[in-house]
């Protein structure tokens, strides 16, 4: 009788427990967020920099950076060595994306309201310490797939390091590279030989 009692009790009990598992549940609305980190803000009293030896400095944050995204354990991506940044699966609405690297811990990019299955494409980053700076303001884009012909604006906005983007819906057939690393525009040669 203690027995069928104890089983009875313990039966009751896997029953009635939760019904999902611990944890922050998966968005089955991710948006990617994609773009390029142009640089790290440099301590005012640094050494006098080269082009060599700025180039060299460079590659060596990216390799050396890391970035997540603040309560989403399942995000994948990285940061490449040319400094472009692809993370996926990264929730919507209000989110946190901390990057690291050497002369910016923890430089922080906070972005609002931004809606499911979105693409942010974020050009030129600087890291700063605590915060990140858009050197090109204009080049950020928040695209949305839509059945639509050709681009045009949503009606919504979003938030993006402090600034307003206009959320534009965007044939899918223009979506294709929302999972690929950006490619960085080309930079300039360090010297010209005619």
């Amino acid at each position: 009788m203690k027995r069928l009692a104890a089983f009875a009790s313990m039966l009751a009990v896997i029953a009635c427990g939760p019904t999902q598992p611990a944890g922050q549940a998966l968005s089955k609305e991710p948006i990617s967020v994609r773009g390029w980190i142009a640089d790290v803000e440099a301590p005012p009293n640094g050494p006098f920099p080269t082009a060599e030896s700025d180039a060299l400095r460079r590659m060596q944050i990216y390799q050396s950076a890391n970035v997540w995204v603040d309560n989403a354990p399942y995000v994948s991506g990285g940061v490449a060595e040319t400094g472009a940044f692809l993370l996926l699966d990264v929730p919507p609405g209000n989110v946190t994306i901390t990057f690291s690297a050497p002369g910016a811990a923890a430089a922080k990019l906070v972005m609002q309201n931004v809606p499911g299955n979105a693409d942010v494409f974020i050009p030129a980053l600087q890291l700063r310490r605590d915060s990140v700076a858009l050197l090109d303001r204009n080049g950020v884009k928040v695209r949305l797939a839509a059945s639509v012909d050709r681009a045009k604006p949503s009606g919504i906005t979003c938030t993006i390091a402090g600034v307003a983007v206009p959320v534009v819906t965007t044939p899918i057939a223009e979506m294709v590279d929302r999972h690929d690393f950006p490619i960085r525009p080309s930079v300039r040669p360090l010297a010209i030989v005619k």
